[in-house]
């Protein structure tokens, strides 16, 4: 939100008040004087206006979690644990996934409060790239990566996957790039050859891998430099 609609939102305040505040220079976004009213500010920014705090702000908060099986990636859920609960942190009711893994599925999760961030994670149009370690039941031919980098075709949304990279490790394992996120997809291009998934890791999202100091069900703050990367 602009900086002028926010303040003309406050019911003490109206157009010309505003216009004058911010050309006296008494309008602070996190202690620091704007003058345009066109600055852009959100819920984390602390707003005063002639020496009146209008808003307190609050931190904005960014996890990477190793979720382990068995948690499902939501907020509540009425039959599993959620990945939430392995949080300790307050207000907890604050925070989102950014994108999601399957019940079953372990690795790297990002949780905010800030959704524009968690947008620019999950969105379609950002091609990130997500990186998996795939275990399945049967071996894995040299096809399948010809087949994964032209793209399977979905007869349920009627759309051909975009192609993805795959690296073999060995028979019976293999590393697998997306720069998608469609309903069950890695289990479902394997599927394509009959092929069941067993084991299913996120590894990386875009230029951020999963700690290897986390244990399954450990979690840590974000560095500015890893919130950076998107």
């Amino acid at each position: 939100m602009r900086l002028d609609r926010f303040l003309c939102n406050l019911p003490s305040l109206n157009r010309p008040q505003v216009q004058r505040l911010l050309a006296a220079g008494e309008v602070r976004v996190d202690a620091q004087v704007i003058r345009d009213g066109r600055h852009p500010v959100r819920e984390f920014n602390r707003i005063e206006a002639a020496e009146q705090l209008l808003q307190a702000g609050k931190p904005a908060r960014y996890f990477m979690l190793h979720k382990p099986p068995g948690y499902v990636s939501a907020t509540q859920h009425p039959e599993h644990p959620t990945v939430l609960e392995l949080l300790d942190e307050p207000d907890k009711d604050e925070l989102h996934l950014a994108g999601r893994l399957d019940l079953n599925t372990s690795g790297l999760l990002l949780i905010s409060n800030d959704g524009l961030w968690s947008r620019r994670v999950t969105q379609p149009t950002s091609l990130l790239a997500k990186v998996y370690l795939v275990e399945t039941e049967l071996p894995i031919g040299p096809e399948y990566a010809q087949a994964f980098a032209r793209g399977l075709y979905f007869q349920y949304e009627d759309l051909t996957t975009l192609p993805a990279e795959l690296e073999l490790i060995d028979s019976h394992s293999a590393r697998l790039s997306l720069h998608e996120g469609r309903y069950h997809q890695v289990k479902r291009m394997f599927g394509h050859f009959q092929n069941k998934v067993i084991r299913l890791h996120r590894e990386r999202i875009a230029g951020l891998p999963l700690d290897p100091q986390l244990a399954p069900g450990q979690y840590r703050a974000l560095t500015f430099a890893e919130i950076a990367l998107f």
